[in-house]
């Protein structure tokens, strides 16, 4: 008798509560319905609410693809696996892991989870981090995708194979001489407490794939959208008069596809047809543009600050792009 009285009282709360709920969605929904879709309708709001929802929706497939792998790999890899595969003196360890990038079809969404995983497994940060760098730009996928877009042109895709690689390395190899762990805090703590979802001393098997796939997905979504709206808005911001002014100047042109790289937020797989599209502009910047773009950009910052930390993304950011500058530019003036 007592549990039918629970029963019933429980539900009676979930009916009140929810219609409760509903009067109060469906009364704001009729006020401010109108004005939304009025303000959306505007020019401006249109082409605010088309950039960002593109960006959220072509990074969102390869968010949940990496979240996927990053659990599977807190879940069921022995951490013996990757301290057998990758050499023990990480300076070895950063070009292995490079290359390794290659292998996972996937954008700079799903490097920064994977990259996570991979040092709450054991593996040396400066590897790790060479592996974020590569795999959303050398993977076979965009290599194709920049064939495709630069027809008759293999230079081209050559060129964005060395300049990307040799940027990831060449940021290795800065980790192992300046890297310090402080400045991956929640990374140290993780592994030294064995906190958060698939970690190593975390629920193993299918329980903690679950758990690590919901936080991760859950955590690394939210800074996906932030970036995704700071995109739209510079879009809708800065005026394409301003940026015709520098096409004029070869260096200035690199800067700037650089500097769009960053801001504009394209995935790696769609990158090359924005690239080929930009005809004004020398194939040295345009290169600039898809080296950068999948190694520095608004959505992959927030990304790291929220993995990583903010001093962390702030400063391996802030370097990683002058790499990638410098490296576009030795590349591009040798094979283009």
């Amino acid at each position: 008798m007592a549990d039918g009285v629970r029963l019933v009282a429980r539900v009676l709360v979930y009916v009140v509560v929810g219609g409760v709920a509903l009067v109060v969605i469906a009364t704001v929904g009729s006020v401010l319905g109108p004005m939304v879709a009025l303000d959306i309708a505007t020019p401006a709001m249109a082409a605010w609410w088309t950039v960002f929802t593109a960006v959220a929706v072509q990074g969102i497939p390869f968010l949940l693809l990496g979240t996927v792998v990053s659990a599977a790999i807190g879940a069921f890899v022995p951490e013996r696996v990757f301290r057998r595969v990758l050499p023990k003196n990480p300076a070895l360890a950063v070009p292995v892991a490079g290359a390794a990038g290659a292998v996972l079809p996937g954008c700079e969404c799903a490097s920064v989870p994977v990259a996570d995983s991979l040092m709450r497994r054991g593996v040396a940060p400066a590897a790790a981090l060479a592996f974020l760098l590569s795999a959303p730009a050398i993977n076979p996928v965009v290599l194709v995708a920049t064939s495709i877009a630069f027809p008759g042109n293999p230079a081209m895709v050559g060129a964005r194979f060395v300049a990307s690689l040799a940027t990831a390395v060449v940021m290795g190899w800065l980790w192992v001489r300046f890297g310090k762990e402080e400045w991956l805090p929640g990374v140290a703590a993780r592994r030294k407490g064995g906190s958060g979802a698939g970690t190593a001393a975390g629920p193993g098997g299918w329980r903690g794939f679950r758990d690590g796939l919901q936080h991760d997905f859950l955590h690394a979504g939210g800074f996906l959208v932030l970036g995704a709206a700071a995109a739209a808005t510079f879009n809708i911001l800065v005026p394409r008069s301003l940026l015709d002014v520098f096409t004029g100047s070869p260096w200035l042109s690199v800067l700037l596809l650089a500097v769009l790289a960053v801001v504009l937020c394209v995935c790696s797989e769609a990158d090359a047809f924005v690239a080929a599209s930009l005809t004004g502009f020398s194939p040295t910047a345009r290169l600039a543009f898809m080296v950068v773009g999948p190694m520095v950009d608004l959505k992959l910052i927030a990304l790291q600050a929220g993995t990583f930390g903010r001093a962390f993304a702030v400063r391996f950011s802030a370097v990683t792009w002058v790499v990638a500058v410098v490296s576009s530019g030795v590349v591009g003036w040798w094979l283009l």
